[in-house]
């Protein structure tokens, strides 16, 4: 589809600067900028791209001073990141929708599918599985028994969901994704062999969540693991059973959660981030990456960095002492050997 920066900027509420009838169909980055398409620009690091590219359109702030002229029609906006993903979702929705069921899925009679399903071929639907309206099951996704998928949600292909999961509505699943697959829990003997304990639980996503590719969440022993209302996944995470994990908190890639842990709401939480078993997470708490903690955090709205996580101004300060450590001993050192000469002297 072709839009033109008029429209563009009446959809968005921006001023053009340059040819209103200028056309895009596509979307570029603004340093790879080709005629025909719309770039943005919201870094500021970016800036110097804008006098060279060749996008025909570029969504910027309105706060943005031109330094020289430039080439493309600029569409300004109070927010261009927040803009540009509109304009994203737009194109998104232009697509169109698969619906119907395809060839080799295989459905058991007991299973209730919503008006408008879209089921991609060979994926399994279970005993007693209910799927609402308008969700869209990929090719070679599996739902075990009992499960529940909310109205429209995406099982995109190769998630797998283990048997009494519910997924509530609006939701996202990646790729590669598995849920409630067992918690990790085992008796040590004697003769160091291992009982498995059985996990007997489930895991509940409420609404508006969106789970990254490959993740693995794990089912509660008791009760369920949980994630609340709002709550967004990157890939590669692994969330252990009966862990909860509070409204609209976002976790990054490579992070892991240890079972029974309870993470708040609004939480913030950076890539490779290690938290251990059974602690709890206050809301608002910002977690930065490849930190460790290992015991709850308590304060509301706490910033923490470092292994073991400690308050991030605390952490910089002592990062900044650490990088002073060999010239500290060299001047120790120093001191020793003059207080050495001072006692020969005396």
């Amino acid at each position: 589809m072709e839009f033109t920066a008029k429209a563009i900027a009446e959809f968005l509420n921006g001023d053009v600067e340059g040819n209103p009838d200028e056309v895009v169909s596509d979307i570029s980055k603004i340093e790879e900028g080709k005629k025909g398409t719309l770039a943005f620009l919201a870094n500021p690091k970016y800036s110097k791209y804008l006098y060279s590219t060749n996008a025909s359109i570029v969504l910027l702030n309105k706060d943005f001073n031109l330094e020289e002229e430039v080439s493309s029609t600029l569409i300004r906006v109070d927010d261009a990141y927040k803009a540009f993903a509109s304009l994203l979702d737009l194109y998104s929705q232009s697509k169109p929708e698969k619906n119907g069921i395809e060839d080799l899925v295989f459905i058991d009679k007991s299973a209730e599918i919503g008006k408008n399903v879209y089921l991609g071929g060979f994926s399994y639907i279970s005993k007693n599985v209910k799927i609402g309206e308008n969700a869209k099951i990929h090719p070679q996704v599996y739902i075990g028994e009992n499960c529940k998928i909310g109205n429209n949600t995406i099982l995109y292909p190769g998630v797998k969901i283990y048997d009494g999961c519910q997924i509530g509505v609006n939701c996202i699943v990646h790729s590669g994704t598995v849920i409630g697959s067992d918690g990790f829990g085992f008796v040590p003997q004697e003769d160091a062999d291992f009982i498995k304990i059985p996990q007997l639980g489930n895991v509940i996503i409420e609404d508006n969540v969106e789970i990254g590719s490959n993740v693995s969440i794990d089912r509660a022993t008791i009760g369920s693991t949980i994630l609340k209302k709002g709550v967004k996944l990157d890939n590669l995470i692994q969330i252990g059973h009966n862990v909860i994990i509070g409204e609209n908190t976002v976790i990054v890639s490579q992070t892991g959660i240890a079972g029974s842990s309870n993470v708040g709401k609004n939480c913030q939480i950076g890539g490779q981030v290690g938290i251990v078993g059974h602690i709890e997470i206050a809301n608002n708490v910002k977690i930065a990456a490849q930190s460790g903690v290992p015991s709850s955090i308590k304060k509301e709205g706490e910033i923490l960095l470092g292994s073991p996580a400690a308050n991030i101004s605390d952490t910089r300060k002592s990062m900044v002492v650490y990088k002073q450590l060999p010239q500290l001993r060299e001047k120790i050192l120093e001191l020793e050997r003059e207080l050495e000469k001072l006692k020969e002297k005396n």
